[in-house]
């Protein structure tokens, strides 16, 4: 054989041989428990939708909180590229970005199926990433939280007069309403809710639904369980990839990962609800005396948060933004249910 035609042959031979790309592997730090129900599910969930429609060829890492960083640095350390993506409930960022506030937890807000559709139809998603962009930031609004309970206490609440004082570890906007009413709040991550509660550090504490609740031991820290979740009727978790990671993916890949993240909040649509009564009645058995708010403490925790929701839109031009379209969304969704609604 002539030696340009074993050469060629070895260049064939070549091609059917050859590797298969490496995956891109992609660290993300989460500011959850790697294992916690639900919350820690819905990241696998996007982990996995992306490795099968990306084919292996992006594979996303999960990281439990405090393996990569401390849970309330997520946001910082995905934005200087330190990490390149996080995963979040959005209102921990509060404090620098006030738009998170307005979709991690809307007091008496939409249901979680017309806060999903504000953001993939509606716009949302679209407003909330200018504020991001400032951060160096890719927002993806990959799941939804059905309503939580309003939280767990270690006294009764009969009245307005009972949150005077109260120390309760919640945050965003709802946080803000009830320093109005006069209690004290504060923002402690996940894993340190229990101790917080358990040793009397604070007198109230709102994590996550029932079962989440249940399975960080909160009825043993407390006796009273609250609803409704005024505070958090539908809520966003992201994940966020630093700008500089999300644009060496190819325009397919992003399209790719994108699908998978709403993939994802239909996931959480349609696997958030079920369990929560189950884990409800354990509870019961349990000792935890289930109760509802007053209705003389939600008017003055709406009123309060009526006030919350005016000041933070007059300091934020996004907030503003999102707010009003936000609202609008909901008014349309209500006239929408009034006209469908059987007598």
């Amino acid at each position: 054989m002539k030696p340009s035609l074993i050469v060629a042959a070895v260049a064939l031979a070549c091609t059917f041989i050859a590797p298969a790309a490496q995956a891109q592997k992609i660290d993300v730090a989460s500011t959850f428990p790697k294992d916690m129900l639900f919350l820690g599910d819905a990241l696998k969930q996007f982990a996995k939708n992306v490795n099968e429609v990306t084919d292996s060829k992006v594979q996303f890492e999960i990281h439990g909180a405090g393996d990569l960083v401390p849970p309330l640095e997520v946001l910082t350390a995905v934005s200087s590229g330190a990490v390149p993506a996080g995963y979040d409930w959005v209102g921990y960022w509060g404090g620098s970005i006030p738009v998170t506030n307005l979709i991690g937890a809307l007091p008496f807000g939409p249901p979680p199926e017309v806060l999903a559709e504000w953001m993939w139809e509606g716009g949302g998603k679209e407003i909330v990433q200018k504020a991001y962009d400032k951060y160096n930031l890719q927002f993806l609004p990959c799941a939804s939280v059905p309503p939580e309970p309003a939280g767990w206490f270690r006294k009764e609440i009969n009245s307005p007069e009972d949150l005077k004082g109260l120390r309760m570890r919640i945050g965003g906007l709802a946080g803000h309403a009830l320093n109005k009413a006069g209690a004290t709040t504060q923002m402690i991550p996940g894993g340190e809710v229990f101790v917080s509660l358990d040793r009397g550090r604070i007198d109230a504490a709102e994590f996550s639904l029932p079962s989440i609740d249940e399975s960080i031991q909160l009825q043993k820290a407390a006796q009273f369980y609250y609803f409704p979740g005024w505070h958090q009727p539908s809520s966003i978790l992201s994940v966020m990839i630093n700008k500089k990671t999300w644009d060496g993916f190819s325009k397919l890949q992003q399209n790719q990962i994108m699908a998978a993240c709403r993939s994802t909040m239909l996931w959480t649509l349609t696997n958030g609800v079920q369990s929560q009564m189950d884990a409800v009645q354990r509870l019961e058995a349990q000792g935890t005396q289930v109760r509802r708010l007053p209705d003389s403490v939600l008017d003055v925790l709406r009123k309060a948060t009526d006030e919350v929701v005016q000041e933070e839109a007059g300091k934020d031009a996004v907030f503003k933004e999102a707010y009003d379209s936000l609202q609008a969304h909901m008014q349309r969704a209500k006239r929408w249910q009034e006209l469908q609604q059987l007598n």
